[in-house]
């Protein structure tokens, strides 16, 4: 359900609205999730279930929600559009347990509504996001999977190599063996979505992609020699591209087919600001390389409007519909 004090439990209640929703249930608190539903127009009943095997007798027009065990006492009463380490808790509580719940084949994936990563630091969660938590969750034998943040929409995918941190980290954090494995992950999860031979145009880090070390050497030292490595595997990788145009170049649109059917990013906001440009309530978040699906809207808590009702749920229903769609090519 996300932060309980921002949109997410919102936009969920609104989901429940439409069709999109069918086989749905919500990983969250009762009481927050009729709150939300009262908020979006109320009509709209809440049933609780202990399990998956419940879902069979919900009646139609119903949010089912999963009530998670244990999460923080007075959660109902922290206040919708601010920070609250309750809410923090009661987010990370419930990915775990959607976890839990998709692995044990109970669900075929998981679609996130926001969370605050202010309100997880406030809880002591120790991951800045979503992506990182649900790599850790999804170890196995202590062997953390290698993940990646993809952001898609109808015109325009982005695949980044580095995620939540600082600049200055993130630039120290662009390595060949970085660069080289998110290639591989981009082209393995666009084969999976029946891409035989995806194009992947790898976007460089410095203005001009480096101007020939004139602006900066990491792209002839790191990027240029992990494009050749993926393409010494047979990967249709090229680049690296100026940044800036790259994007434009990839873009498939109307009396535009794009060059590239995904772009490598090296930096969060370098990838994230074309996707996101073009509409977010058309872009899709996906963690690439988890052993089960995983999508979210591409946008964040929106506390200035949380509580009203009036947040749009179409970045969520998009998540839905490519949720099922790479659920079946898992």
């Amino acid at each position: 359900m996300g932060d309980a004090c921002g949109i997410g439990p919102e936009i969920v209640a609104r989901l429940f609205r439409t069709a999109e929703a069918a086989g749905a249930f919500v990983v969250g608190d009762v009481a927050v999730m009729r709150r939300a539903a009262a908020a979006t127009g109320g009509l709209l009943p809440v049933a609780r279930i202990e399990s998956t095997d419940d879902l069979g007798s919900v009646p139609r027009d119903c949010i089912a929600v999963l009530q998670v065990q244990g999460l923080p006492a007075g959660l109902i009463d922290a206040p919708v559009g601010r920070v609250d380490a309750r809410a923090g808790a009661a987010a990370a509580a419930c990915i775990e347990r959607a976890v839990q719940l998709v692995q044990a084949g109970h669900a075929d994936a998981i679609v996130t509504a926001p969370i605050h990563k202010e309100a997880l630091a406030a809880a002591g969660v120790p991951y800045p996001g979503h992506t990182e938590m649900l790599q850790a969750l999804a170890a196995v034998g202590g062997v953390v999977p290698p993940v990646r943040m993809m952001l898609t929409n109808d015109e325009l995918r982005t695949v980044l190599v580095t995620i939540h941190m600082s600049l200055r980290r993130a630039i120290d954090a662009v390595s060949f063996d970085a660069v080289l494995e998110t290639i591989r992950i981009a082209h393995a999860a666009m084969a999976r979505q029946g891409m035989a031979r995806p194009r992947i145009g790898v976007a460089g880090l410095n203005p001009h992609a480096g101007e020939g070390g004139l602006f900066g050497e990491e792209e002839q030292s790191i990027i240029a020699p992990a494009v050749a490595a993926a393409r010494a595997e047979g990967i249709d990788a090229s680049g690296p591209f100026a940044p800036d145009t790259v994007f434009m170049r990839a873009r498939d649109a109307a009396g535009h087919a794009g060059e590239f059917d995904v772009v490598v990013a090296m930096t969060h906001d370098h990838g994230l600001i074309p996707v996101k440009y073009l509409g977010v309530e058309h872009g899709v978040n996906v963690t690439l390389g988890l052993p089960f699906v995983r999508t979210s809207p591409d946008h964040g808590t929106a506390f200035d409007i949380a509580g009203r009702g009036i947040a749009d749920p179409s970045s969520l229903l998009a998540a839905v519909r490519m949720a099922r769609r790479l659920a079946q090519n898992l």
